[in-house]
């Protein structure tokens, strides 16, 4: 495979990730740190990171919002639930220092 092609296939599957996480908003980013050690947040990061190596200028809220497809204020209102003590100490135990 030539990378032209692998590139665009990696860009497919990138972009089939973000509208999955869009359509899942009863996942909660909790859920997916403690099941995958990686959620929509840590995706917006990576993205930024990728843009700026590259150099372009992208604030993390303009990358959530590209992760997310409005802004992180709106999400978390209109979908963020409160996470229960028992995830919150999965977190702690599978994410330790984050």
């Amino acid at each position: 495979m030539d990378d032209k092609t692998r590139i665009e296939l990696e860009a497919a599957a990138f972009r089939t990730l973000v509208e999955h996480l869009r359509t899942r908003t009863d996942v909660q980013n909790i859920d997916l740190m403690n099941l995958s050690g990686f959620c929509r947040n840590c995706l917006s990061k990576w993205y930024r990171a990728a843009a700026e190596e590259r150099g372009i200028e992208m604030s993390y809220d303009d990358a959530r919002e590209i992760v997310y497809g409005m802004t992180y204020d709106e999400w978390k209102e209109r979908y963020q639930t409160e996470a229960s003590p028992e995830k919150i100490a999965k977190f702690d135990e599978v994410n330790p220092g984050h």
